[in-house]
């Protein structure tokens, strides 16, 4: 039983009342996504539910392509680091919280800023932000890996996580540690590897 005094009421959120939070938290992503100039989709006029060629204008303006299990990955991650450092918080608040970052995060990488680190550190030269939709399908995506991390068991988790990181890296060279060192501190070798 939480203390309310020393604990916020955002700290005992039930899953239910999570759950439209969260909602809440992506609607108002998608309207500050489309306020920054976002399209809704591809500009190639259709929809298709997986964007396989990253050496392509039409990667993350679809709904999920390679980078969608970055995106999962952040999920299991959120769960993990909530439960360590916020074991008082309810399910429900932590996935909030989750979300709210996931969606942060989804705001900035659509910024200026990001999209020109990314053109100019990464393989992503042809990215200039992703589609709503893609960007709605990688909020989705946060959301099912923390579902996965809670029910899963944290052997399992972490099999499935490797298996993302090698399996993606494998095919695109390309993938979350990747990401984040090359827009971090990009190493030119790690470049040269992967424009091959």
């Amino acid at each position: 039983m939480h203390d309310t005094k020393k604990h916020p009421q955002i700290q005992s959120l039930t899953l239910q009342t999570a759950w439209l939070s969260v909602l809440g938290v992506g609607i108002v992503t998608v309207a500050a996504l489309r306020a920054m100039g976002r399209i809704w989709y591809c500009i190639c006029g259709y929809i298709k539910l997986w964007q396989g060629e990253t050496w392509s204008s039409e990667n993350s303006q679809h709904i999920t392509d390679w980078y969608t299990f970055s995106h999962l990955i952040h999920g299991f991650i959120f769960y993990w680091l909530t439960q360590k450092f916020l074991p008082k918080w309810s399910v429900g608040s932590r996935l909030l919280l989750s979300i709210v970052v996931e969606c942060a995060w989804e705001i900035l990488e659509n910024s200026p800023i990001i999209i020109n680190r990314y053109r100019t550190t990464t393989i992503s030269l042809d990215y200039f932000g992703d589609s709503i939709i893609n960007s709605s399908a990688d909020i989705l995506a946060a959301l099912l890996g923390f579902w996965l991390a809670r029910k899963l068991p944290v052997w399992l988790s972490i099999v499935l996580i490797i298996a993302m990181e090698l399996g993606v890296g494998y095919m695109i060279k390309d993938n979350l540690l990747l990401n984040i060192i090359m827009l971090i501190y990009p190493f030119g070798a790690i470049k040269s590897w992967q424009m091959q």
